[in-house]
């Protein structure tokens, strides 16, 4: 379960991560970051950290015997 967690909360980072960028550059209007340099830079960045974030998840659960089963 734990590996899955993992892979959840990383999805949500990138998401996020994501959302900030778009905002960042003007794509997405209506915030306060909207338009802004600042988080054009830090949504990559925490998007990065969303995708290690997967990444581990998703190595524990290959490295896990009882991966699916529950335990």
């Amino acid at each position: 379960m734990r590996g899955w967690l993992w892979i959840v909360i990383g999805a949500l980072v990138v998401l996020v991560g994501a959302v900030w960028t778009l905002q960042g550059v003007g794509v997405l209007g209506g915030s306060v970051m909207s338009g802004k340099t600042l988080w054009a830079v830090i949504g990559p960045i925490v998007a990065v950290v969303g995708l290690v974030l997967i990444g581990l998840g998703v190595r524990s659960l290959r490295r896990s015997p009882t991966a699916g089963t529950g335990g």
